[in-house]
C-alpha cells in the first residue's frame, strides 16, 4: 500500500500518527508538494479529485481518502492496539469526541489559518478575513469546553488514549505552529497538561 501524504499537513499528520501508534511499517509514504500545487495536478486527481491528502492506495489500485476512512480501513487491518473501540458502545462514544475534535475544533482551525494567514492566500482564494477570525474565536469556545472536559479524566473519549486524542493532538499543533495558540496562554491548564502528555508519545514526533 501507498499513502499519499504532505510535510507539516494537519490531516495526513493524522494517519501517520495513527500508524505509528498501531507500529505500521509496510506502507510506503509518497510526499506531495503542496506548495507547488501537485495536489492539484491531473495526476493526482486520478487519485482523489477532492485534490487533498491524504491517499491510501490499496493494493488492488483502489483509492481512499479521507482520514477518518482511511484511519477505519488501518483498524480492520491491523486490530491493535484497538484505537477506534472494542464493541458499539465504545466505538459509538470514541466516534462522538472524535468527530467533535474534527468538526468543532479542527475544522475552525483550519478555516481560520485559511482566512487569516498571509502564507495561506496561494492555496485559499478568496480569502475572508473576518470569517478566520470569527472562526478563531470559535476555536477558543471549543478549547475552553474541552478544558472542562479533562478536568477529570486523562485522554479525550474516556480512559484510554484513543483516535479522538490524536485528533485533538494534531488540531491544537496545528494551531500552536500557524494561529501561535497555546493553551496555557488562554487559562486552559488541563488542554496544555493533556496535551504535552500526548506530545510524551513516540507517535507524537512525527510531523
Amino acid at each position: 500500500m501507498k499513502l499519499y501524504t504532505s510535510t507539516r499537513a494537519p490531516n495526513p499528520r493524522r494517519v501517520l500518527m495513527f500508524m505509528a501508534e498501531k507500529g505500521i511499517a509496510d506502507i510506503t509514504t509518497v510526499q506531495i508538494d503542496l506548495g507547488k500545487a501537485e495536489h492539484r495536478s491531473e495526476a493526482f486527481a486520478q487519485l482523489n479529485p477532492m485534490a487533498q491528502v491524504p491517499v491510501l492506495e490499496l493494493p488492488d489500485g483502489r483509492t481512499l481518502a479521507e482520514t477518518r476512512a482511511i484511519c477505519t480501513y488501518l483498524e480492520g487491518m491491523y486490530p491493535n492496539p484497538n484505537l477506534m473501540g472494542e464493541d458499539f458502545e465504545e466505538r459509538a462514544f470514541i466516534e462522538m469526541m472524535d468527530r467533535r475534535c474534527e468538526l468543532q475544533l479542527f475544522l475552525r482551525i483550519a478555516n481560520c489559518v485559511r482566512h487569516t494567514h498571509p502564507g495561506l492566500a496561494p492555496l485559499e482564494q478568496p480569502q475572508f478575513p473576518d470569517f478566520g477570525a470569527a472562526q478563531g474565536a470559535r476555536v477558543r469556545e471549543t478549547a475552553r469546553w474541552l478544558d472542562g472536559v479533562l478536568a477529570d479524566r486523562d485522554f479525550l473519549a474516556g480512559e484510554r488514549f484513543t483516535i479522538a486524542d490524536i485528533t485533538g493532538f494534531c488540531a491544537l499543533e496545528f494551531a500552536r505552529g500557524l494561529m501561535k495558540f497555546r493553551p496555557s496562554g488562554e487559562g486552559l491548564t488541563n488542554l496544555q497538561a493533556w496535551r504535552d502528555r500526548i506530545a510524551e508519545r513516540p507517535s507524537a514526533r512525527i510531523v
